[in-house]
């Protein structure tokens, strides 16, 4: 190996010199001690002091390398390095590469030795010509200093030569044509992408072709190469970063990992000394156990021993006297030892004690089945499973909703979050779990979750802002109180424990329509209201009620407001007609005349009947609509947030009539008659046939029937 080649590979990027003790890097790169600690102090500031870095990037390979308390003195040195660095001083220090001689200075590149070329006089007789100090760059010729004051006299034409530093000739004559070796190229071929010359473009394979100016060209270029070099260094600063971003995840992947090793090994220990303090106690139990039954066996040996010996000294005596021939020596012995004899007989079972079993210590046992089976189980925690919300079960009243979810992982969750908000179709979003997961995500991982989430909510819900969140919930259910009547709702569960958090698919959710009743205080003096204000009938004998300013009173206008105001949501009513054939249904407002028939103003809308003709009125204009005679029970949608007022035929689910109405101010419902009686059924939910969405596609509205003031009128 050269020297030179040596040398090389023993010089630091940074110093540029031969390494001086050097730092052995865990990318396996080195470092002067003393260029390391010239980075170190590269990163301080008078917030950050030297001694809090804790990590600097290799000028190499820009690996990150930590350092521990003790900064660079806890990185290794390259011993083997500096041998090899003595060596080479000791083996090139009288020799013609030595440092001294091939490093200071460094050697030129080719271009600055072109550049350094000594250009010799074009212009001189003599051998050789002597040095050059300008060229003409419009001569074309490099001149000394005699022959430029002898060719260029400080006067016209020779004043507008241009004179530069001295050139070499095969630079200042530029590049020949590949095709005529005497001419110098000067313009560029934009089909064939090449630099041409007059005569490529006169008579040669370039005459057809679209050709520019070399400028042109060369502005052009030059541009071209600046954006792309400018998008290149863009690009190279984005995937710096992003590497560094990898390069701090792969840390923080370390750093996790070590966490929750040493976190598993924690836990492990603590299950192990949780055994070894059973194991004990239960042995103890054992020992203490084994010693209260030995202490009764004993004694019941004792008893049996003391029985036995008792037994055996009256058989011994017995024998004795069966070995007796004299009558009456045995019947004077044998008396006492019979009785004596019989006794112990007869009481045999209370001398005998019983042995217990149970005693024995075999009914002892030791069932650890389900908690090895749990043992078997152990493993991390993750986030449960999103849970499922049930619409079937799922109620409604017209300020309330209660939502009702199920979860696979019912016994891993610690809580509930219940998040909702009024649905509005718009493009936004739902803020993310506010709780810190036990197991943590990579940057990577968590990016990933959050776009799915965002194109995933995007274009159903509110801002974040309108989100109400109910938290800590324990239950599977939970009712809402205090909200929007006839009102849909989007409803998000949250199911919660140490690793994280997962939410439900979201859920669509309606509040009924707001109940009312008929208010006594606009019922027209001829009208009686009964059924708990719910039913009005037509009656000339109705008693005499007081005037006032709500009230119906016109000649004919026997009719009667809703109790309510209504200024939002979506609402439904119907309305039993019975036998009548002569009504009105609809909204109005309040500042509606009351002394002249509804629908014959600009601020009320019905649809009326009257005998057999069906029509629908507002500012004094009709239209005839289509509807059955037998229709017997009208509904009413009111849709106030989308301007939309519908009549439908509740018996056959047919739609009637659809007015576009972009409302002002709060409107009541409105009803007159004329015949028989009505009853009104408010706050229901919107049935199947009917969905407030339809009315912003504008479904089966009559609006190709023009209003028009020559339909007979039903005064």
């Amino acid at each position: 190996m050269k020297m030179e080649t040596l040398e090389s590979e023993l010089t630091c990027p940074i110093c540029l010199e031969l390494f001086e003790d050097p730092l052995l890097l865990p990318c396996a790169h080195s470092l002067c001690f003393n260029c390391a600690h010239r980075i170190l102090v590269s990163h301080c500031s008078s917030t950050k002091p030297l001694e809090s870095i804790s990590a600097f990037q290799c000028p190499t390979c820009r690996y990150v390398i930590t350092l521990n308390q003790r900064g660079l003195e806890g990185l290794k040195r390259n011993v083997t390095l500096q041998n090899i660095i003595d060596r080479f001083q000791k083996a090139s220090v009288s020799g013609p590469n030595s440092p001294n001689e091939s490093r200071r200075p460094r050697p030129y590149s080719a271009t600055s030795a072109m550049s350094l070329e000594r250009v010799g006089c074009q212009f001189c007789d003599q051998e050789p010509p002597r040095e050059a100090v300008k060229t003409c760059v419009t001569c074309e010729v490099s001149y000394c200093d005699r022959c430029l004051r002898a060719t260029h006299p400080n006067k016209k034409p020779f004043t507008s030569h241009r004179l530069v530093e001295p050139v070499a000739d095969a630079q200042l004559r530029g590049l020949a044509c590949l095709e005529h070796e005497n001419e110098k190229v000067n313009m560029y071929c934009v089909v064939d992408d090449q630099l041409i010359c007059a005569l490529c473009k006169l008579v040669g394979r370039h005459r057809e072709h679209q050709v520019t100016s070399l400028s042109d060209r060369f502005d052009k270029l030059k541009q071209t190469l600046g954006n792309n070099l400018t998008n290149l260094v863009k690009r190279n600063s984005e995937l710096e970063n992003q590497m560094a971003k990898l390069i701090q995840i792969c840390q923080q992947v370390e750093v996790n990992t070590a966490m929750h090793e040493a976190k598993l090994v924690e836990e492990c220990d603590e299950l192990v000394e949780i055994i070894r303090q059973r194991k004990q106690v239960i042995a103890v139990k054992i020992k203490e156990s084994k010693v209260m039954k030995l202490r009764k066996l004993a004694q019941q040996i004792a008893n049996c021993r003391q029985c036995l010996e008792r037994s055996s000294a009256l058989i011994t005596q017995a024998e004795h006297s069966l070995k007796e021939n004299d009558h009456t020596r045995f019947l004077q012995t044998a008396r006492n030892v019979a009785e004596r004899v019989a006794m112990a007989t007869a009481s045999s079972q209370v001398l005998i004690p019983d042995v217990n079993l149970n005693e024995a210590f075999d009914n002892f046992a030791l069932d650890f089945s389900r908690e090895k089976k749990i043992l078997e189980g152990l493993d991390y925690l993750t986030a449960p499973n999103p849970p499922s919300i049930r619409e079937e079960l799922c109620t409604a009243s017209h300020d309330t909703v209660t939502v009702h979810w199920t979860s696979e992982d019912e016994f891993s969750v610690t809580s509930y979050e219940l998040q909702y908000t009024i649905y509005t179709g718009q493009t936004n979003f739902i803020s993310e779990s506010k709780y810190t997961p036990l197991i943590v995500k990579t940057y990577a991982e968590s990016v990933i979750d959050v776009m799915l989430c965002l194109s995933y909510l995007a274009g159903l819900y509110n801002s974040v802002d309108s989100w109400m969140i109910v938290p800590n919930i324990k239950q599977n259910h939970y009712t809402v109180h205090g909200l929007q009547s006839g009102t849909r709702y989007i409803f998000f569960v949250k199911a919660i424990n140490q690793a994280g958090s997962r939410n439900s698919e979201p859920a669509r959710l309606k509040t009924n329509s707001q109940p009312f009743k008929l208010d006594p205080k606009t019922a027209h003096k001829k009208l009686r209201l009964s059924n708990d204000c719910l039913t009005m009938e037509k009656d000339e004998s109705s008693l005499k009620k007081s005037h006032t300013p709500e009230r119906f009173s016109g000649t004919g206008s026997y009719g009667a407001a809703g109790n309510v105001f209504i200024d939002s949501g979506c609402h439904y009513w119907e309305v039993l007609l019975g036998a009548s054939t002569w009504y009105a249904l609809g909204v109005a407002y309040k500042s509606a005349p009351k002394n002249e028939w509804s629908g014959k103003n600009s601020s009320s809308w019905v649809f009326s009947r009257c005998n057999n003709n069906f029509l629908v009125r507002h500012n004094n204009k009709e239209s005839i609509v289509e509807a059955s005679l037998q229709l017997r029970r009208v509904g009413v949608l009111l849709d106030y947030d989308n301007n939309a007022l519908s009549f439908y035929d509740a018996m056959n689910s047919q739609h009637i009539y659809t007015f576009d109405v972009s409302f002002l101010l709060p409107v009541a419902p409105t009803f007159m008659i004329w015949n028989k009686s009505l009853m009104i059924m408010s706050g229901l939910p919107v049935p199947d046939f009917v969905d407030c969405s339809e009315q912003q596609e504008g479904i089966c509205r009559q609006q190709d029937s023009p209003y028009v003031s020559g339909v007979k009128s039903c005064h």
